[in-house]
């Protein structure tokens, strides 16, 4: 079973690409109503393979949802999961007796 930590350096690892972290942008951007892969590629401008697998990747990752509406693919970010991803950040930023000034 994988812990918090694993899930979270899962997540941040399929962060770690330019074109990843635009298509999560757009996604975002894109609201609750989601945004279809063909939309993400004329915005992004990527080749339909490496849009496909980013895209694979983001999903299999838990950051984004893809779901079918006919014979098109609708992506929207899944809120809660990186709601958890950045509060991980910062859930221990002010402990260990030191007083971080951000805080």
């Amino acid at each position: 079973m994988a812990t918090k930590l694993d899930r979270h350096a899962e997540q941040f690892g399929a962060l770690g690409h330019p074109a990843r972290l635009s298509i999560l942008r757009w996604v975002v951007q894109a609201g609750t109503e989601g945004v279809s892969t063909t939309a993400i590629q004329e915005k992004l401008d990527l080749p339909w393979t490496t849009l496909s697998h980013h895209l694979s990747r983001l999903v299999q990752a838990g950051l984004i949802v893809a779901a079918r509406d006919g014979k098109f693919a609708i992506h929207t970010a899944d809120y809660k999961a990186l709601e958890s991803l950045t509060s991980f950040l910062w859930e221990d930023c002010c402990k260990g007796g030191k007083r971080a000034k951000s805080c």
